[in-house]
């Protein structure tokens, strides 16, 4: 049993807890700290931009997946943000499940593309996302947009969206 859900203040340490290094905290979301605070994850939450969903898996129900949509109505884009597995549950086909629905609901916002960014050194997640259905933006975008990042991302793309890459 799967359900996809916006999460409770609970949740916040629970998915802070998946990151079980500064490293790995790094690749996902960009902040290198160890033990992650969840008082940073309830602060995600509060952004007019950021829609968090949780994927509870079993039965009964516990969540085992978290992640945002970044949504930009004035670039008519989505992006895929945050996304981290209970460790126990990696490797299980969670994580795939997860971005599958979160791109349903990003295709629901009626937004012309659908991106997400990701460290160049987290193999595993690359993995994820390709077999997701993402491809990687051509080099020149990628080149364009790290420009204004504090660190160099591989940036990927949903080419079954309405317009992918048309407009940003």
């Amino acid at each position: 049993m799967t359900r996809l859900r916006h999460p409770k203040p609970t949740d916040a340490a629970v998915i802070a807890g998946w990151s079980q290094s500064a490293e790995e905290a790094r690749r996902w979301c960009s902040r290198a700290v160890h033990p992650f605070p969840a008082g940073e994850v309830l602060d995600w939450w509060q952004a007019a931009d950021v829609d968090p969903w949780v994927l509870d898996v079993g039965d009964p129900p516990a969540p085992a997946a978290y992640g945002e949509l970044w949504v930009d109505e004035e670039e008519d884009e989505v992006e895929l943000a945050r996304i981290v597995v209970d460790p126990q549950r990696r490797r299980s086909g969670v994580g795939r499940l997860l971005v599958m629905e979160l791109v349903g609901v990003a295709r629901a916002t009626g937004l012309a593309d659908c991106f997400l960014r990701v460290a160049p050194d987290n193999v595993a997640a690359l993995q994820l996302y390709r077999s997701a259905g993402f491809t990687d933006v051509d080099q020149e975008r990628s080149r364009a947009w790290n420009l204004s990042q504090p660190t160099e991302f591989s940036w990927l793309e949903r080419p079954d969206f309405p317009s992918a890459g048309g407009s940003s």
